[in-house]
């Protein structure tokens, strides 16, 4: 859904890119000249380029398309999704393997098309027809059974149940079919949404700038004229641009600059809980690694709930399990039995004695992105193994060069890779993206086997409507991960927003690919003096 729509993909991992200066136009949209009508929203990352949510599949140009496109339903800061293209709640037959959904008569597109129930249909079927890294998020869908029946209704088939399909999958932005399949290439750079926001103008690692709508068919109708996205590649860029005035607002306020920029007259810090998962992946497939033991040495070696309070403070939520807390406390509560590996340096040697095949010619790389807090968990695990007697080395690797390392499976090129994922209000997004065999080498770089049930236990609860049934087969999955220890989950980091005080109706969302959320039910981001 993200990527995110709500789920990401291989690519809607979180991590840090390139940088831009965001000087050269301060007091042209917003700035240190103060308010006009236009905001400057510094992000962490430039999108990828990618601003056709078929395919789109990294955090950044989702926090643009969000302003673009209108979904079919769309959530709320509670996570539970509203109805926006569509007119109501879906209608299930054929005990959860069809969905009828009948979608407003007044959405327009922003060249004037009408929204139609063939552009929903197109919006759910592309993906999978198309191969596209989005695929696992619909392909349960049955592209044969989903089509219009009116020009307002739209019958989606399943394959399967899913259970998760009314609280993801129906999280889906609609794009113009016609436009689109007339030319994808240019549409890619060029949407055409039935958003808020029109897209204006892009240059590749610099900004992404649109303009508000004028004949948005929604309500309620933005109140900004304008909107531009750039990028600062580093924490103390960001920083420096919103206490210098340079700025309107940057995205993930940096956990060691928090109080200062609270404490800054004129400046705003905003908080909520997300469902973010980062996480420490090792190799499983090559390498020492693929030795649970050598995993479980590892994990022995440090703790990650002093390394998030240290580092993170209240910006994050250290995790013992592969869901984050926010999606538990919707409803799961998953109860765990097995015991994460805490902290105990000489377990940690035993095992890495026990389990390594030639101690004394280890030498592993850890690979993260270009983020201070990945680097320094990354040396963490460097620095304790270190400790132990090995020559571990961490490689800080630009964001398209390290999803193209971590999917190879190759020990040489790591044993360990730090990456984050945002996901949706459903357990679904974390296991079977992260963890299911059908995605190795797509949006997982561990290729781990697992036991027997392992791989059908993640499958039967995606097929499974009944939560009750989900949460049992679930409840073995996380056991079997904390046990085996294929990933070490790290934390859930908040999202954050510092404003200027002039930047009214600015509150972070939990799904981080809406933010900045500008334009909803419950806020409308204004530039006031």
């Amino acid at each position: 859904m993200v990527y995110d729509q709500f789920t990401a993909t291989r690519r809607r991992v979180l991590a840090s890119g390139a940088a831009v200066g965001t000087a050269l136009v301060a007091g042209c949209i917003g700035g240190d000249e103060g308010p006009e009508d236009g905001l400057l929203y510094t992000q962490e990352v430039n999108p990828e380029g990618d601003f056709d949510p078929i395919i789109s599949n990294d955090a950044y140009s989702a926090q643009v398309i969000h302003q673009v496109y209108d979904g079919l339903y769309e959530y709320d800061y509670d996570l539970e999704l509203q109805p926006k293209i569509a007119a109501g709640d879906p209608e299930e037959e054929r005990d959860g393997e069809r969905y009828i959904i009948e979608i407003v008569e007044d959405a327009e597109f922003h060249n004037g098309d009408p929204v139609t129930a063939d552009d929903v249909v197109h919006s759910f079927t592309a993906p999978i027809e198309e191969d596209t890294d989005n695929r696992p998020e619909f392909d349960f869908i049955d592209v044969d059974g989903t089509e219009p029946v009116d020009e307002h209704t739209v019958q989606i088939d399943l394959e399967h149940p899913y259970g998760a399909f009314t609280t993801l999958t129906v999280a889906t932005y609609i794009v113009n079919e016609s436009v689109r399949t007339d030319d994808r290439d240019a549409y890619n750079t060029n949407p055409v949404g039935c958003g808020p926001f029109t897209f204006e103008d892009w240059t590749s690692d610099e900004y992404v700038e649109l303009e508000r709508w004028d004949e948005y068919w929604g309500d309620p109708q933005p109140e900004l004229e304008s909107v531009r996205f750039e990028a600062a590649e580093d924490d103390a860029g960001r920083v420096s641009q919103i206490l210098a005035g340079d700025t309107d607002a940057i995205a993930t306020v940096p956990p060691e600059d928090w109080d200062q920029i609270e404490g800054e007259e004129g400046i705003e810090v905003h908080r909520t809980e997300s469902p973010s998962y980062q996480y420490v992946a090792f190799n499983c497939n090559d390498g020492e690694t693929a030795d649970p033991d050598v995993r479980r040495g590892i994990a022995h070696a440090f703790s990650m709930s002093e390394f998030v309070d240290a580092n993170l403070g209240e910006s994050a939520t250290p995790m013992e399990t592969p869901i984050p807390p926010i999606v538990d406390d919707l409803g799961w509560d998953f109860s765990i039995e097995e015991e994460p590996p805490g902290y105990d340096p000489d377990e940690a040697a035993a095992l890495l004695e026990e389990g390594l095949d030639d101690p004394d010619d280890w030498n592993p790389t850890v690979i993260v992105p270009p983020d201070d807090v990945r680097i320094a968990l990354g040396e963490v695990i460097v620095s304790r193994l270190d400790e132990l007697g090995y020559d571990a080395e961490v490689q800080s690797l630009d964001f398209a060069t390290l999803t193209d390392t971590y999917i190879s499976g190759d020990a040489e090129d790591y044993e360990m890779y730090i990456l984050g994922w945002t996901g949706g209000p459903d357990p679904d997004v974390y296991f079977y993206n992260l963890f299911h065999e059908e995605n190795a080498g797509v949006t997982q770089g561990h290729f781990y086997e697992g036991s027997d049930d392992f791989h059908d236990n993640i499958l039967e609860a995606r097929e499974t409507a009944d939560q009750d049934d989900r949460r049992e087969l679930y409840t073995d999955v996380i056991n079997e991960i904390i046990e085996e220890v294929p990933v070490m989950p790290a934390y859930s980091e908040h999202n954050t927003i510092a404003t200027q005080e002039y930047v009214q109706g600015k509150q972070p969302h939990p799904n981080v690919s809406y933010n900045p959320e500008l334009v909803s039910d419950e806020n409308n981001v204004s530039l006031e003096e």
